[in-house]
């Protein structure tokens, strides 16, 4: 299988960035890990926050209804949208760019 290959299935199923570093091109990879798991865990934290302001609300004698959970995301999403989307143009960055057939830092081509 060619490099490139290998490197935009690592970065399309395993973890964004970690074709780049298979590639050799470990400071553009580090920062796409970093990048996408900042957006990813920005986002998760928000909309942990949401749903637990829900939780607390409404105590745990009772059940939580899943209509109040959906409205509860709707309110808090905006800013977990923007996230998720960066996250996801990171991710499809990284495929991509792996994919390309070009250069590494040695001066090879594929």
């Amino acid at each position: 299988m060619r490099l490139h290959v290998k490197a935009a299935l690592l970065s399309a199923f395993v973890l964004p960035g970690l074709g780049q570093i298979y590639k050799g091109d470990r400071r553009k990879g580090f920062l796409l890990v970093i990048l996408v798991n900042f957006f990813l865990l920005a986002a998760l934290w928000l909309v942990l926050q949401g749903v637990g302001h829900l939780v607390l609300a409404t105590g745990s004698s009772s059940g939580i209804d899943a209509t109040r959970v959906l409205q509860q995301l709707q309110q808090h999403s905006p800013m977990a949208r923007v996230l998720l989307a960066s996250f996801f143009s990171v991710w499809l960055y990284a495929v991509v760019d792996a994919a390309l057939a070009h250069s590494d830092t040695t001066g090879k081509r594929d």
